[in-house]
């Protein structure tokens, strides 16, 4: 669910949007691959014939032939988060980040067959599922940086001083509630949106569905009591 088209990355110059079209178009390549194969029967050599490339372009990208089905939001996650640092500071938190989500969720109407097939893929190789849940929890702590960061900038607070790099489980236990939590219940958010208009795609387009989402939890998701009356 976190492959995305090249075609949001309107701010890159020309050579990084090429980059990330290649790196698209392998995902999306070992994807269909894995889906009609079996990921197991899946070899970066046929990856890298589905989309034009070299092998040695192959591992331009992706350090092992797992990461291709992995690590598919990197470049996503990255996006997202300079859009969020960006955003004007009169938006709150939720607010910026729901814009920097919805410009990487652009293209998501064209997306859902393609995050079907690698949900799919995923729940029929139990290791790739454990190391995408393991890439999920990054991409979380990543993005809770990046919210304690913006609300440090916006309290005029001074930034920590230099300190050696810390590991994964230092950086969860650093940040406060808030910045967590705000984190995983957007992602949650954006998850629930998809699913959501995949099962009623004739009904709504997905933006519309995104925002509800998001309005519903800046409302501080009241109970819909009338919808549900007897």
């Amino acid at each position: 669910m976190q492959i995305m088209s090249e075609g949001n990355a309107a701010g890159d110059g020309l050579r990084e949007r090429k980059k990330r079209a290649t790196r698209a178009a392998l995902s999306e390549a070992a994807v269909r691959l894995a889906a009609e194969h079996g990921a197991e029967k899946v070899t970066v050599e046929m990856i890298s014939a589905a989309v034009g490339v070299s092998v040695r372009t192959f591992f331009n990208y992706f350090d092992t032939r797992d990461d291709v089905f992995v690590l598919t939001g990197a470049e996503t996650g990255a996006h997202i988060r300079r859009a969020l640092l960006a955003a004007p500071a009169a938006l709150s938190p939720l607010e910026a980040l729901r814009e920097a989500m919805a410009a990487e969720l652009a293209e998501a109407e064209q997306q859902h067959e393609l995050w079907r097939l690698h949900g799919q893929v995923l729940r029929a190789a139990p290791h790739l599922l454990v190391r995408s849940l393991g890439a999920h929890l990054a991409d979380e702590t990543d993005l809770a940086e990046a919210i304690a960061e913006r609300i440090r900038r916006s309290t005029s607070a001074a930034s920590p001083p230099a300190a050696p790099a810390p590991s994964d489980e230092e950086r969860r236990k650093a940040l406060d509630l808030y910045p967590r939590l705000l984190s995983a219940v957007a992602v949650t958010a954006v998850r629930v949106s998809i699913d959501h208009w995949c099962a009623r795609q004739e009904e709504r387009a997905f933006s519309d569905v995104f925002r509800e989402v998001f309005a519903l939890l800046a409302a501080g998701l009241p109970a819909p009591l009338a919808q549900y009356a007897a």
